[in-house]
């Protein structure tokens, strides 16, 4: 399995998205500029314009019509995918960490950083189909009961009917999207013991997986919060992954960026790991990153995965057909 290597980035990647089609990579990094990638082959197609910190989020419509960035620079921005253009921006008085659509496209949910005398918070927003009608207004904003720690993800629970997050409180709650109520959060014994960093949900929406700085990564029920799985790895967790295909986990990490330079290549564990979903065993590895891995996706037919690194390149691979043989 040779990588494709997609240098498109100046600055350490912070997250990678796939399109439904799975045809379309999209990739946020610290150097503000959003890039558009071919999935096949790596070529880049082109850059979305217009943010003026990192940026750290990003997630794509169901038709690939829309682009949504969450970035440093207080806002959140609406792309049109094709011509690159901007569409619209929110703006808040704090960083936008996290931002992810909800089933049909109409609603999105947006993560807010504590800044100054503002809280942590998590906004939803109506999504207009027509940009002319694009509004700022807020359909709900919910508050953590720890404002100053970092809503790290939030993403939208089985038909829009809930909000997940997760964050550096080490706690993740589920949310009632109609009233706001908090229905259900972890406790200290099954949950994470660090700050959490990632969160990535399964295809049909039944589950998902969360990574920490605690040096493993959860599997839990989406409607219950009940823990399934857990995956221990050496270094701290930055980037998770689901094979839609496969019962394979992915994680990926390292040692903190700032370490790096005082140990040799080796000793940071700068590979992206399979674990068997069900056996919870470490399958594999994929090596060649020079720094944290910070970014993982998988192709939504499950034949590729893509990861992004503190080191600025985007690895792209092509899964052989030895992979999918994989027997334990």
């Amino acid at each position: 399995m040779r990588p494709i290597l997609m240098k498109g980035h100046e600055r350490p990647l912070t997250f990678l998205r796939y399109n439904k089609d799975g045809d379309l990579l999209f990739s946020c990094a610290k150097d503000h500029t959003p890039t558009l990638w071919f999935a096949d082959n790596g070529e880049r197609l082109g850059t979305y314009r217009g943010h003026n910190g990192a940026v750290w989020c990003c997630d794509v419509s169901r038709d690939s019509s829309r682009l949504i960035t969450g970035s440093a620079d207080q806002t959140a921005k609406l792309w049109d995918v094709k011509s690159g253009k901007e569409l619209f921006t929110f703006k808040f008085g704090s960083p936008t960490r996290s931002v992810d659509f909800a089933l049909g496209d109409h609603l999105a949910v947006i993560t807010t950083d504590h800044f100054v005398d503002r809280m942590a918070a998590i906004h939803v927003k109506r999504i207009a189909e027509d940009p002319e009608d694009q509004v700022s207004d807020s359909v709900l904003v919910l508050q953590c009961p720890d404002g100053k720690k970092r809503i790290n993800r939030a993403v939208w629970g089985p038909l829009n009917q809930t909000i997940v997050s997760a964050g550096e409180d080490t706690v993740i709650r589920i949310w009632d999207t109609e009233t706001g109520k908090l229905l259900n959060e972890t406790n200290e014994e099954v949950g994470h013991k660090k700050a959490i960093t990632s969160l990535c949900k399964a295809a049909d929406d039944s589950h998902f997986l969360t990574g920490s700085h605690d040096k493993t990564a959860k599997l839990w029920d989406m409607r219950t919060l009940t823990l399934i799985k857990t995956y221990t790895t050496g270094v701290p967790v930055n980037a998770v992954a689901m094979s839609p295909l496969l019962n394979h986990v992915v994680l990926g990490g390292g040692q903190d960026a700032s370490a790096v330079t005082t140990t040799d290549h080796r000793a940071g564990k700068f590979e992206a790991k399979f674990y068997d979903k069900i056996l919870q065993e470490e399958i594999g590895g994929v090596k060649g990153h020079f720094g944290p891995i910070n970014a993982l996706a998988f192709n939504p037919d499950g034949k590729s995965f893509s990861s992004g690194g503190e080191d600025g390149y985007v690895r792209l691979h092509h899964f052989d057909s030895d992979y999918f043989n994989i027997k334990i």
